[in-house]
């Protein structure tokens, strides 16, 4: 059984999560501050952990710094908080994926899924990624649309390898930017929206109606098309 670590403060709420979860075939183990989850997560050895971030004793984003620090465990936020301040500082301390309360449980368990697999998948099987029409060779750094070349620039192809090697997730303008450009240019968001504009022209996408790359307002972008070629991830 897939195991998870569930960390609320409220016992209502860990309680109606150890119900949907247990009911789909999960392992909860349930705690209350996020002292008890950073030692849960050492020793329980979760699967993943779904994390508040109100907590009475750490705060949540306190809690995905240190389990960073021993642990890739995916980590998803379940929190109140709704400011893009507060999303972007949980994904940037680790998080994998943020959901606001309250919550559709469906909408929690989708994303679970996707976070293992994610976790699951580790390096892609084979160098060349299909996303229908869409072709990422990683191996040999080409893209096709319909068997047709795709020219990129050197830093348009390091945009979509950062997306089709993290599909799913909830990338941060801050993480991509230091990931494609550099610690530097961290806060240099125009730089993303331009060259995010020119990839979605040149893969044939749009912004209104996104079949590959999803906008999270104010937040950052995730890679929404699912691979056509027998991997899940």
């Amino acid at each position: 059984m897939t195991r998870v670590l569930v960390v609320d403060d409220e016992p209502q709420i860990r309680r109606a999560m150890r119900t949907s979860l247990e009911a789909h075939g999960y392992e909860v183990h349930a705690v209350g501050t996020g002292g008890e989850a950073v030692v849960a997560a050492a020793e329980e050895g979760p699967e993943l952990v779904l994390l508040d971030l109100g907590l009475p004793d750490l705060d949540g984003t306190e809690v995905i710094q240190r389990i960073r620090s021993f642990s890739e465990v995916p980590i998803i936020v379940l929190s109140v908080r709704d400011r893009q301040a507060d999303k972007v500082a949980a994904l940037d301390a680790g998080a994998d994926d943020y959901v606001t309360k309250p919550f559709g449980v469906e909408e929690v368990l989708a994303r679970l899924r996707a976070a293992l697999r994610r976790s699951q998948a580790g390096e892609p099987s084979a160098p060349v990624q299909r996303f229908d029409e869409l072709e990422v060779d990683v191996g040999r750094r080409l893209v096709t649309v319909t068997d047709a070349p795709v020219h990129l620039t050197k830093t348009e192809y390091a945009l979509l390898e950062a997306f089709v090697t993290n599909p799913g997730k909830l990338l941060t303008h801050q993480w991509l930017l230091r990931k494609v450009w550099g610690p530097g240019y961290a806060e240099e968001s125009h730089y993303l929206r331009v060259y995010v504009r020119s990839l979605r022209r040149k893969l044939g996408d749009q912004a209104s109606a996104p079949r590959l790359i999803l906008t999270e307002p104010g937040v950052g972008y995730r890679w929404i098309a699912a691979r056509t070629d027998g991997d899940p991830s």
